[in-house]
Parts: C-alpha cells; structure tokens; sequence
C-alpha cells in the first residue's frame, strides 16, 4: 500500500480495518503515545493521531466522540516510509474515538485522540523506525550503545520491518560463513542483536527469543542451513550467558544452550 501525503506534510502512519481491507481509515502525521510504556502494563493505549484525514468505518466514529458509538473496532495500524509503502504493521485492538479537534496542519485534517489496545508497540521503537524511514539503519553497531529496554525495542522493529527491509533479497545459499562479534554480548537481548545482525547485515532480525531462533534455523530468514558460524570472542560471550534455562528434565547455560540449538539446526559453529 501506498498513501500521498496530505497537508504538506509527509504521512507516516495509516489505519486500515482488520475485517476489510478495502475499508481504509486513513492516514496521519504522527501517532503520538504509541510507544510509551503500557499503563499498569496493560495493553489499553492513549494515542493522538496528529494531522489525521479520517475515512471509512474511522470517519463514522467521529461525529460520535466519546459515545458508545465511538468504537471503530479492530484495525492495522501500518508504518509508512517516505514513499508511502508500509515498513511494518501492528494489530490494533478495539480502537475508539474519544476526542477530535482541528489539526495545526491545516488542509481539513484534525486530530483526532483514540483508546486502543497494542502490545508490540514498544517503548523506543519509534526512534528505530524513523532510522528504517530515513534509510539510516545502515552501519554495524548501532544497537551497541542502548539500554535493555532499548535494545528488545531495536528488535521488535528488526522482526516487523523485516519484509520490507529485505524485499527481493533471498535466503544466503547453503554453505556460507557468517562471523558472530561476541564483545557486545552480555546477554539474551544483546544475542539476537548480534545474531541478526551477522546473519542480515545492520538491523537484521534472526530471533529474538529461543524458539524464534530456532524457526529461523529452519530457512525463510536470511540464511540456509547447513552454514557455518565463527564465533568471536567467545570466551566472553560464555562467561556472560551464564543464565540458567530449562533444558529437558534439567537446565543449562544460556551458552550453551544457545550451542545446542544450533546444532540441532544443522550449524556449525566455530568457536574463537
């Protein structure tokens, strides 16, 4: 899909109803409190769709503002880049109107403040989609400096911005040798940045928990197994995932556990 900008302003979101796709919502500047944190970590959201040109089963909603009849229902809430394409998408759950004024972009647009529902929006992630929009996300290492929070943020972004980012491009053939940088890794987070990273390039997405790494062994995810792993300053690695995760009728390492899983998949790793 792709959307003109309205306003003079570029549109970097879009609504579409999650029932019928031709029911478009229309689209927005901004969606302001969508990546803040979930109050009483819960789902419900507070969001204010900035420089908005509703239509569809949205524009019924508004003249109903806070009313019963205010609920739209459940909807695609897509990110767009500079083109108009959709980066990535979110389910929305339960989207209501509660308040519409006119917007300061002028052009008929207003602003319109919606109650919804939306788990994978997480905190921090708006910075790395206006990386992905601007065609910076580009260099190794820029996950190196984030905090915890921002790190699972820089990976949800690199799980639903994956198609889009990778458009075109295959699986790496069988047999490849990707190189794994283990200085960074002080943990689960830090893993998959740097897995995803070395199997993808800047960004990249190869799991971001032990069962998504495992279905990424399985293909369709940038790279064919059998391949081959050198894992840099493993010896580091290793005296940092010393978490202990359920394995059978026991626990391991997170290390080594990690080790496990790959060979099941059918990937060699070197370690040095």
């Amino acid at each position: 899909m792709r959307t003109s900008g309205q306003g003079g302003e570029r549109q970097k979101y879009a609504l579409t109803s999650d029932e019928h796709e031709t029911d478009f919502w229309g689209t927005a500047h901004e969606a302001e409190g969508l990546f803040t944190p979930l109050p009483d970590g819960q789902g419900a959201r507070r969001v204010r769709l900035a420089g908005c040109r509703p239509q569809g089963g949205l524009l019924r909603c508004v003249d109903h503002a806070g009313s019963r009849r205010a609920v739209a229902g459940n909807a695609w809430l897509k990110l767009l880049d500079g083109a108009g394409a959709t980066m990535g998408s979110y389910f929305v759950n339960e989207v209501t109107v509660i308040d519409v004024e006119p917007s300061a972009s002028g052009g008929g647009l207003v602003d319109l403040t919606l109650a919804l529902w939306c788990e994978n929006a997480l905190p921090g992630a708006e910075h790395v989609w206006d990386l992905v929009r601007a065609g910076r996300l580009n260099r190794v290492g820029m996950w190196h400096e984030l905090t915890s929070r921002g790190r699972r943020a820089w990976l949800s972004v690199a799980l639903w911005s994956r198609e889009y980012r990778r458009s075109g491009r295959p699986d790496a053939d069988a047999g490849q040798v990707f190189t794994l940088d283990g200085r960074r890794i002080v943990d689960g987070n830090t893993f998959y940045c740097a897995i995803g990273e070395a199997i993808n390039g800047p960004g990249g997405y190869f799991g971001w928990n032990l069962d998504a790494l495992d279905e990424c062994l399985s293909g369709g995810w940038g790279a064919t197994a059998p391949f081959t792993l050198h894992w840099e300053s493993s010896s580091e690695a290793r005296a940092r995932l010393v978490e202990r995760v359920p394995d059978g009728d026991g626990d391991i390492s997170l290390f080594d556990l990690l080790l496990k899983i790959f060979e099941g998949g059918g990937v060699s790793v070197i370690l040095r």
